[in-house]
């Protein structure tokens, strides 16, 4: 199964349970609306619970 752009992808946070949206960023942590998961500087952390990137995973359709 293809995912779908990944600008469409969101990402969850396998710790917490948080889900980076792309359209919405995460402007408290400085990452601008728009910007792909696969952007955001290795240096970021979740909002919630602090887990690093690596901690996420692609969400699938349907999920959450």
């Amino acid at each position: 199964m293809e995912a779908s752009t990944q600008e469409a992808t969101l990402w969850i946070c396998e710790s917490c349970g948080f889900i980076y949206d792309p359209a919405i960023g995460d402007p408290d942590g400085g990452i601008p609306p728009g910007t792909a998961f696969e952007d955001i500087p290795k240096d970021w952390f979740c909002p919630v619970c602090g887990a690093r990137t690596s901690d996420f995973r692609p969400l699938e359709p349907g999920e959450g």
